[in-house]
Order: structure tokens, then sequence, then C-alpha cells
């Protein structure tokens, strides 16, 4: 009775409950998952409706505009495109229970393929294994297995099994088989007696295989294994891509820091050689990106004139308006004795160059005070920079407007290692937008500026949002060659422990981390030269996404 008792409940060392915590498979629709080499696949049902996923199996792309039918034992169902880009079937069939084989049949414009698949319908594969009923064979190994760890149930089970001998022998030799009887009648009824809770140092008796280990569910989710569970709608929504990976021989790469500047011969700067007041032309000031043509008036500046410069000029201003009053008057009076033959006519022809001269020093005088400084553009361009307001007061050699061509602009890198320049090849750029840029080598610094070496590149294609100042990455391939997988920069990421990795796509559903060893190759891609095979498929796109899921 007593080992009776203890196969009840024997439970120690943790308090463990007697129900198993539910699995994630309980927790989802049913769904399943099948695939080729061209299409992959993942159905969830929901009811009497399943929902087909059908993507590529390549870059994990979906596709659209397939007929897809689905054989159902010997029942054919065609699927609905649903506006979301998935496909529906309904059948009563999937009210019922166990499980159902399926044939998907696919005609796409990337070609036709057949998909076999099997979906489990009502609970899950765990859950169904915990409710099936144990042998009665296994219930005893268990409970002679658990009662090792027991010393009150081992000594009880040896003093049993001790009384059952010395009583069989001593029943039989008195001919007392129907006593016997009763007793191993007992026995056998209480070593079969189904043990409630056998839970010992953390473990349980639910039979291990009968646990599906591919993880199921509607949410996204990170798995103890380290891999992360993201369903095919998510993977809609965060527009999962992969590649398959394959091993190439090409050169090595450097990576320099830069910066983009303007062509020397394509831009220009507008400043004042004298200094003053800023006053606007007659268009008004020019604006920030405004183009403009080589002569065209930017801006006036009135030079500032010290008091004492301001006194001469009006001084000498007076005197020559003196010497042009007597100047009019001498010619006044020499003109009619002209007239009547007293006076020559060379005089009135010098009296009237000197009235003019007179004149024309006055102008000068005059515009020495009130002309301002023109400040025109030097070539054609738009206006990159501007400095200036109307009433600002500015010093000489003040940057006052900055010109440049966007169309021709250059980029300068800086190399602090020992890099040769002549080769270098297929120079290319990339900025903060992430576009890429084409580069053409135009020279390097024979000398190091700051420990630098400076090299100048011209950008075959600028693009329209690129701007003067702004950093950029400069990568140019180099003669010596290595063999790696070639992926865009964005399949990299940082793992928790700051080490690079990828995420290859394992599963239809799942993703596991990788990680891997990189070396530049060009402005959009990198160089996987450890840590990736061949037939890899890993994520391109939306890598960092999947590496944010907790």
């Amino acid at each position: 009775m007593l080992f009776w008792a203890a196969s009840i409940a024997h439970a120690h060392e943790g308090g463990h409950d007697d129900v198993p915590p539910p699995t994630a498979n309980a927790q989802g629709l049913p769904r399943l998952t099948t695939k080729s080499d061209v299409y992959e696949l993942v159905a969830v049902l929901d009811g009497e409706r399943l929902k087909i996923y059908l993507d590529r199996y390549e870059d994990n792309s979906p596709v659209s505009g397939a007929v897809i039918s689905v054989l159902i034992g010997a029942e054919t169902i065609s699927a609905e495109a649903a506006p979301d880009g998935t496909y529906i079937i309904s059948s009563p069939l999937f009210r019922g229970s166990g499980s159902l084989d399926l044939v998907f049949d696919i005609n796409a414009a990337a070609g036709d393929d057949l998909l076999p698949a099997r979906l489990s319908l009502g609970t899950s594969i765990s859950t169904q294994g915990l409710s099936a009923p144990i042998p009665w064979s296994e219930r005893v190994m268990v409970a002679l297995r658990h009662a090792a760890h027991d010393h009150l149930v081992l000594l009880t089970g040896a003093l049993m099994i001790g009384g059952l001998v010395v009583g069989f022998v001593w029943r039989l030799s008195r001919r007392r088989l129907p006593a016997l009887q009763a007793l191993l009648l007992v026995s056998l009824i209480c070593v079969a007696s189904p043990p409630k809770a056998w839970a010992h140092e953390g473990h349980d008796h639910a039979d291990d295989s009968s646990t599906q280990t591919a993880p199921t569910g509607d949410r996204a989710r990170r798995l103890p294994d380290g891999t992360i569970f993201v369903p095919k709608p998510m993977q809609r929504i965060l527009d999962i891509r992969t590649v398959i990976a394959k091993s190439a021989t090409a050169q090595k790469s450097v990576v320099l820091a830069g910066r983009v500047i303007t062509n020397p011969n394509r831009s220009g700067v507008v400043q004042s050689i004298n200094g003053g007041r800023v006053s606007a032309p007659e268009n008004g000031l020019p604006r920030l990106g405004q183009r403009v043509s080589k002569g065209d008036i930017l801006a006036l500046v009135e030079p500032a004139m010290p008091i004492a410069d301001r006194t001469t000029i009006a001084e000498r201003a007076g005197e020559l308006e003196q010497l042009i009053t007597v100047a009019e008057a001498k010619l006044l009076r020499l003109r009619p004795l002209a007239e009547r033959g007293v006076t020559p006519q060379s005089q009135i022809i010098d009296a009237d160059a000197e009235l003019q001269g007179l004149y024309r020093r006055r102008d000068v005088v005059r515009d020495t005070r009130i002309a301002p400084e023109v400040l025109r553009a030097p070539i054609d361009g738009v206006i990159g920079s501007s400095r200036v307001v109307s009433g600002q007061v500015v010093q000489v050699q003040d940057l006052l407007f900055q010109i440049v061509d966007p169309t021709s602009l250059w980029i300068e890198a800086y190399d602090y290692g020992d890099t040769d320049p002549s080769r270098l090849e297929h120079p290319t750029a990339v900025g903060s937008s992430g576009a890429s840029m084409s580069l053409e080598f135009q020279g390097w610094s024979r000398t190091l500026q700051q420990q630098t070496t400076i090299m100048h590149f011209a950008i075959s294609d600028p693009p329209e949002l690129i701007r003067v100042g702004q950093p950029v990455t400069v990568t140019a391939r180099q003669s010596e060659t290595t063999m790696g997988v070639i992926v865009n920069r964005d399949a990299v990421v940082r793992g928790n422990s700051g080490e690079a990795i990828i995420w290859r796509h394992i599963e239809a559903e799942q993703f596991e981390p990788r990680p891997v060893r990189t070396l530049p190759f060009d402005a959009d891609r990198v160089m996987i030269v450890a840590g990736a095979s061949d037939g890899d498929r890993i994520v391109v796109r939306g890598a960092e996404l999947i590496n944010q899921i907790r």
C-alpha cells in the first residue's frame, strides 16, 4: 500500500506542477509548410478557410497571379486570390480531426509545380501525446526507475518483495493457493495503477518524441535555441528578401573616408574687395539654389568711407564747382568777342575743353562718394551658400556667395595607410542616403597633410540630392583576390555581443543567426569570407528588423 501511495504523487526537488505548461504548438492556428526548388508555401487554417502564402524559394518574394488548385482526397478545390496577395480555399473537411493529405497544384509565371503536404487538424501533437494511455509495462518501469531516487520507496519495495517471497513459500507449503492468488492480484493492481504525476529534478514524463519541435503561432518571437520565428504575414509586412549564397573569386578592396567638394574649374566664390554695407540690386538678392549665369549682378556693396576722407572729397568737390563756374563765365565772355572777330576762335576751343575736363573731374569725385561695388557671378551655376542680407556690413575678403555646378562635383578621400593610388580600380562611393556613385581618379597629394594622403575623385553622375561637404565612404578594388560570398551591406548586422552576423532562412518561418567575417567589396556590397556556405538562404533585406525581435 505504501508503494501504491508513492506512485500516486512522487515529486521532489523543485516543486513541479502536475500539468506540464502549454507549449508553443498549442498557441497558434494549425498550419503547414512545404517547399520545392522554385516555391515555398505556408498555409494557415482558420475554421473552414485555409489561407495560402506562396513565395519564391530563392528570394522570398510573394508570387502573385498564380492559379492554385488543392487536391484533398478525391476533391479538387480552386483557390481564390485575396487582395493582400494570399490565396484562400474553403472546405467542410477542415472541420474534422486527425490529419489531411493535400497536394497543391501551382501554375505561375515562374513555373508549374506540385507540392504535397499534410495538415494536422484539431489539437497539437504535444497535447495528443499527453492524453494517450501509457501501457502498464511502461508504468512498471517508470515506477521502478523513480523508486531508485527515493530511499523510502526503495525500502518499501524491498520489504514488499521479501514479504511476497516468504508468504509465497509459506502458503505454498500449506497449499493455500487462493490466498496467494489474491495477494498477487493486489500487487499487480498497485503496481499497474497509473501514477498521476511523476516528476523530479525538472523533468516530466511526457514522451519526448510526441512533442512537435517546429515552432508555430501567429506572433514573431525569439526561440530558446536562438533562432527567430517570423510568421509569413509578418514577413510580408517587414518585406523580408533573401538570396542564395554562391561563392565567387573577387578582388580585395580598400575603404577610405572622404567628403564631397566642388570641382575647382566649375565653382567660384564671391567676395568684396573693399568691404562696406550690402544693398540689394534691382532684382533682389539671389536665393539659395537659384541658378545664375556668369556676369549676373548678385549684390551691391557701398564702401565705407572715414570722416576725414569724406571732408577731403567734399573740399575737392567744392573747388571743382568753383573752377567750373569760372570756366563757364570765361567761355560766356569769349563767345561774343569771337563772333565779332575780336578774339580768336582758338581761345573758345581751349576754354570749352577746360570746362569739359572740369565736368569729368567732378563726376569722378561724385562717383567716389556714392558709387557702390558691384558683385557679379564668376561662373554659371547655382547658389550653393549665401551669407548676406540687405544692410549687412561686410569686411574685406568675407565669403558672401558660393556658386557650384551640381553636375560637376568631386570627392576628397583620405588615406591613413600606404595604399598605392595607381593600383586602385573601380572606385565607388556611398553617402548617407545610400546612393552609390561611380568615381574617376583625378590625382593624389605627394606630401602628407596631417599624416594623411589626399586623393581626388570626380563623380561620374552625381545624384540630385548630393551636397558639398557631405561625408562619404569610398571603396576601391585592389589587385589581390580572395574568395567569398558577395551580399548587400544590409545583410550584415550586429549581434548582441557586437559581432557581425547574418540571418539564414532555414525554414519557411524560421531564421537562424550566423556569425561571419567580412571584407569590403564596393559601396553597396561586402564579401563574406567566413561563416556562410553555398546554398544558404541569406536575408539581404529586413535583417536589421529581424535582429530586433525579442
